[in-house]
């Protein structure tokens, strides 16, 4: 007999803690005693890999055990549609997520698992005046949905970083680390992360990067000057830079990308002595330290002899500079007087260049042009979001990080600047970039656009609306120019996603059972039984289940889905028929039958669609396994 949790589809999401355990028993099952894991045995096993004694190196805060525990409570929330504010809802792969990016992390884990490429994110920096993620779902999602009105049934604020609280590190360290584990747990195996951050916090986060990334795995500690004026009203020093903290899943494949020659950078190479290999610059031919074997005279064309200055020496040795000298590849000016050099080909050296670990404002843009940025996008004179990061810092991350195809992710939003960054660059470089952004709904003190969330949408529409104006002016342009499109022997330029699903976070569609709240008294118990009969929550429609049931099957909010017809009624197709979902209430035989014939991997059906019938639940379960098609229940 099949028990009803064999083909029951979870609603919550998984405990990442139970993998590890189940890891743990797969490789090394001598370690189980009556189920649970046997320390001693554990210890012994690891030998000189566990840290022994009191006194060791790491970093502790008090609320770091109450922090791990929000990495493992399970969510029970669900991700609504919101078609109406969504931009090309049927076509794009993109995602703005509005919600407490805690949550939203945990109802990712299944369907992106392993997926993201790369991820930037810029959070609070602990100043004193900034807004703290309170983390407070053990009710489901009562709390946050009473929390996104800014006032608890109690009368308990907004949550925020002031002057006299949101100093304590603690505080942050708690906000950031579940974040950031859960984080990880979303990066490919060659992917990497990129944090924003100045010094208030930058010790402590760096810290914590190496706990929760490993400290192997950290790449980089980008400096970016972020000011192009001294201030002058400054106490000690006028503060002008921020910093990028850039870890990865796994040093040994991640893979940083060059950066593009310049213009400035390719106007260096020149020809003056017309030589045939092409253009060429000029290099230092001294080493900055003294050594006997490359302390010699060198002579010049006049005969000339040219001797490194004291503390010096050259770079090579005497057959080297010889070979170089009958090779041409030794530069002594225009009329053979000059202190020699070395010739460095322009075809001799890679097309790209390394990133430095500064990025200058020139390079990467201010925070003044980040603010006057997004006030043009609005067209305003003030921009309706606090020092934003301009979208050529973040571009630049991304062009190191993600060459032309994969998924960023950002899940402290703010005003969307990543989203108009991978937007932007993908129609530079050609690239398919895809982006999923996460904004908790922080109310606003602007009528147009009552919480952040809202401007992080508005602000990537009329990006798009830009965007799309200019690709029908090129258009335009290029039909009046035959040829210009793409030529003969090339393919025509990739259809770029300009367009995003937007999601909000809500309680689940279903009504879950929570046996630690169950009424004490049997005749309470059964009234309560009652209400979760039909066991969809009122006013919510096929849509917002449809969604719920896509992303706890593990597909990604993306998917596309088609509307079939089986047995007469709607069965929604997902991700070319590997999902098939019909919402029927009652379900028939037939339906059922037709749905196997397609043979996806997997059906799902409501529960209360069989109205009770155990023995058409019995025999689906067991056609399906006749066909190989994985059966479940929701």
């Amino acid at each position: 007999m099949t028990s009803n949790e064999d083909y029951k589809l979870p609603l919550t999401t998984p405990d990442p803690t139970r993998d590890v355990v189940e890891c743990l028993r797969e490789t090394a099952p001598h370690l189980f005693s009556e189920g649970r894991i046997d320390f001693d045995k554990l210890k012994e096993l690891l030998g000189g890999q566990v840290e022994q004694g009191a006194e060791r190196y790491g970093l502790s805060w008090a609320g770091k055990s109450e922090a791990f525990r929000n990495v493992q409570t399970p969510s029970v929330a669900t991700l609504l549609p919101m078609p109406g504010e969504s931009v090309a809802w049927d076509s794009t792969e993109n995602l703005i997520i509005e919600g407490d990016n805690l949550e939203v992390l945990k109802l990712l884990q299944k369907p992106y698992h392993g997926k993201i490429k790369m991820i930037y994110i810029d959070p609070p920096y602990n100043t004193g005046n900034e807004f703290i993620y309170p983390d407070n779902f053990r009710e489901g999602l009562q709390d946050y949905l009473r929390y996104s009105g800014q006032v608890s049934e109690e009368g308990i604020k907004q949550s925020t970083n002031t002057e006299t609280s949101g100093r304590f590190h603690s505080n942050w360290l708690s906000m950031m680390y579940p974040r950031l584990f859960l984080a990880r747990n979303l990066l490919k195996d060659d992917g990497v992360i990129f944090v924003s951050i100045d010094d208030n916090e930058v010790h402590n986060l760096r810290m914590l990067m190496n706990e929760v990334f490993g400290e192997e795995n950290f790449v980089a500690t980008v400096i970016w000057q972020k000011k192009y004026s001294t201030k002058a009203d400054s106490k000690h020093f006028s503060e002008s830079h921020e910093y990028l903290l850039v870890y990865c899943r796994s040093i040994s494949k991640v893979h940083i990308q060059g950066l593009r020659r310049t213009d400035e950078q390719e106007k260096l190479y020149k020809n003056p002595d017309n030589d045939p290999r092409g253009t060429w610059t000029s290099d230092n031919l001294l080493r900055t330290e003294e050594r006997d074997y490359a302390i010699f005279e060198i002579a010049g064309p006049n005969g000339q002899q040219y001797l490194p200055p004291k503390g010096s020496s050259w770079r090579f040795n005497k057959e080297k500079i010889q070979t170089l000298i009958s090779e041409n590849r030794i530069w002594f000016g225009e009329k053979g007087e000059s202190k020699p050099r070395l010739k460095r080909f322009r075809s001799d050296v890679r097309e790209t260049i390394p990133p430095q670990t500064f990025w200058s404002f020139e390079q990467v843009g201010h925070t003044d042009e980040g603010t006057k940025g997004l006030a043009s996008i609005f067209g305003s004179t003030e921009s309706p979001f606090p020092s934003p990061k301009p979208a050529r810092l973040i571009s630049r991350a991304i062009a190191v990080s993600v060459p032309s195809d994969g998924i960023i992710l950002d899940f402290f939003a703010g005003s969307g600047t990543t989203a108009q960054a991978v937007m932007e660059l993908n129609r530079e470089d050609g690239g398919n970039r895809k982006f999923i952004l996460v904004q908790l709904p922080e109310k606003t003190e602007n009528p147009a656009f009552p919480t952040i969330a809202d401007i992080t949408r508005e602000r990537v529409r009329r990006v798009i609306q830009k965007l799309s104006r200019g690709d029908a002016e090129n258009a335009e342009r290029k039909s009046k120019e035959p040829g210009l499109l793409f030529s003969a022997n090339s393919a025509p330029p990739r259809e770029a996603d300009l367009g995003f699903r937007a999601f909000k976070l809500s309680s689940s569609n279903f009504k879950i059972w929570d046996a630690d709240h169950a009424p004490a008294t049997p005749d309470a118990l059964a009234e309560q039984l009652k209400l979760y009969a039909d066991n969809i929550e009122q006013l919510r429609d096929q849509q917002d289940i449809l969604y719920e049931l896509i992303l706890k099957t593990g597909k990604p909010l993306s998917s596309q889905i088609e509307c079939l017809e089986i047995g007469g009624v709607p069965v929604y197709s997902v991700s070319e028929g590997q999902l098939l979902i019909c919402l029927e209430n009652p379900i028939t035989k037939e339906v059922l039958h037709g749905m196997m014939t397609r043979k996806p991997a997997q059906i799902l059906c409501l529960d209360t669609a069989f109205g009770g019938d155990d023995a058409l639940k019995t025999n689906t379960v067991l056609e399906a396994k006749s066909h190989g098609v994985v059966f479940r229940t929701a």
